[in-house]
């Protein structure tokens, strides 16, 4: 509930009569944070008066801070942007801009922007390439220069603000769960980033020393990025709080790699980070990319989160927020388990290892395409999915040759969804070394994941297949004796590329273990 005093302001400032300058018209766009109002040329900025714990607005005195810091912080990356802070004055007929007055509300005075010419929809229209990347980092780049490192006295200090900053993403998020992520998602992405900090500790520590901490941006993605003909400006940097600025440079540009990833340009994300990397000549930040880009899709998946739950949010409003923040836990989950770089994730093991079902699990998470033999061996023999065929019949859909056929089309489609950036999981037996050594004489990057259950548990899933309808596979429990003979265990994997998961659980709880283990994995490589 809007408080009256403050609605009457929202009246006042929607009102295009309110302005000197008589606007054609006002439009009001909400953050978790403000209200803003489109009045061209100009833009007003209003706090909502609010206390999120890393934000607090919650009286007229530190709304009026805040408006300032934001003003004289934002014009170091756009300084032909922000024209001032005003006051909302009561006067003689109701609220005006300005006057001698006692004051209603602060607000931040800007000049409007060409939509049109912001990152976010430039990218959206396919326009971004090298050349404007370069522009950006070589923004980026001037500004960090003039930043000067944090003193070594306050160190230690902002090294307990990062690990407080994440750690903190994960108690906040506890809220979120079955709202917009999982509990086994959180599990994971946690794992990975507690992890990474404890592993990685020296390094963290030892950027702090040498002086990549500064006053940077805190907010840097590609709405707040604006590119004309002639200039870049940066605008709307977290002047509420000091502690998401002062920062590792890494973790700063971190957040417009993500975007970059979560927009499906992946290849300019690497652009971008490579790029920045050598004109810094930071040859570390490279390293540190996943962490901080997981830290920053959580970040933008807790603020979309807090404002898909806001009391004054419409209901369309609504359901666009709460899609943009399974989005980001989604991606934050990619970087947990697999970091930047596109893979193979192979679910395999012998009949009813539960290999199907986890793989499936797997593919609803991380969104990632899940291909299976079963699936693509019918498709290629025009047998529909859920029927199973006679012995002659049986025996023709699973004879040397078409099993060759199927192998080569699960390859065929991982190397098409890894070469347009994608990972892609593949649900197969593998049970021969022959296959497993063909698939990674090809290359890139694989993980095999081998699923396990004792003899009762397999058995027990052979059975229902019997009665159960809408059954792909054909492996029934004739055929469990023949085909585990044939099962040649994975003992030539290098113990790096793979590992082992029981499946004797619930679903869920599998994949948690799973997921958990192989983002602590990737935290330590």
């Amino acid at each position: 509930m809007i408080p009256p005093d403050t609605q009457r302001v929202l009246d006042f400032l929607g009102d295009a009569r309110s302005y000197p300058h008589r606007p054609a018209s006002v439009t009001m766009v909400q953050t978790h944070a403000s209200w803003v109002f489109l009045a061209p040329p100009l833009v007003f900025k209003m706090k909502k008066p609010v206390n999120f714990g890393f934000l607090d607005f919650s009286t007229l005195e530190k709304r009026r801070v805040d408006c300032e810091n934001e003003v004289t912080l934002n014009r170091r990356l756009a300084p032909g942007v922000y024209l001032g802070v005003e006051p909302v004055c009561e006067g003689p007929d109701g609220p005006c801009l300005g006057g001698m007055g006692p004051v209603l509300e602060w607000v931040v005075k800007m000049r409007q922007m060409d939509a049109r010419q912001f990152l976010s929809q430039r990218l959206r229209r396919g326009e971004v390439d090298e050349a404007m990347i370069g522009r950006v980092v070589e923004r980026l780049e001037a500004f960090y220069r003039t930043q000067p490192p944090l003193p070594l006295a306050e160190v230690a200090q902002a090294c307990r603000r990062l690990e407080e900053c994440v750690r903190g993403n994960f108690s906040a998020a506890l809220e979120f769960t079955g709202h917009s992520l999982s509990g086994p998602a959180l599990a994971a992405i946690e794992a990975f980033s507690t992890t990474f900090e404890d592993h990685w500790r020296s390094l963290l520590e030892s950027r702090a020393r040498n002086g990549w901490i500064r006053d940077g941006h805190g907010d840097l993605h590609s709405e707040h990025i604006h590119i004309s003909t002639d200039t870049v400006d940066i605008y709307d940097c977290t002047e509420f709080n000091d502690a998401f600025r002062h920062i590792d440079v890494a973790c700063d540009v971190a957040f417009l790699a993500m975007d970059l990833d979560f927009h499906e340009r992946p290849e300019l994300s690497r652009l971008f980070v490579t790029q920045f990397a050598a004109h810094m000549r930071d040859s570390e930040l490279e390293l540190l990319m996943d962490f901080y880009k997981c830290y920053r899709a959580c970040v933008r998946g807790k603020v979309e989160s807090l404002h898909s739950m806001g009391e004054t949010v419409g209901a369309v409003e609504r359901t666009a927020s709460l899609d943009l923040a399974r989005r980001y836990f989604r991606l934050a989950l990619r970087y947990a388990l697999g970091g930047s770089s596109p893979r193979v994730w192979v679910c395999m093991g012998r009949v009813a290892s539960g290999k199907s079902a986890l793989a499936d699990a797997l593919g609803r998470e991380t969104g990632w395409r899940v291909v299976s033999s079963d699936r693509v061996r019918k498709s290629l023999a025009g047998v529909p999915l859920t029927v199973r065929g006679g012995q002659e019949e049986r025996a023709r859909l699973y004879s040397v040759e078409m099993t060759q056929r199927v192998y080569d089309e699960l390859w065929r489609v991982a190397q098409s969804e890894v070469e347009q950036g994608r990972s892609v999981i593949l649900d197969a037996t593998f049970s021969l070394r022959a296959q497993r050594d063909a698939m990674r004489q090809k290359g890139g990057l694989i993980t095999w994941i081998v699923a396990e259950a004792g003899d009762s548990m397999t058995l027990r899933r052979l059975r229902e297949r019997e009665n159960g309808g809408g059954v792909v596979s054909d492996a029934r429990v004739e055929d469990q004796a023949a085909l585990n003979s044939r099962f040649e265990p994975p003992d030539e994997l290098p113990a790096g590329e793979w590992l082992r998961i029981t499946t004797e659980s619930e679903t869920e709880t599998t994949l948690e273990r799973l997921m958990v283990e192989i983002a602590t994995r990737n935290a330590r490589t």
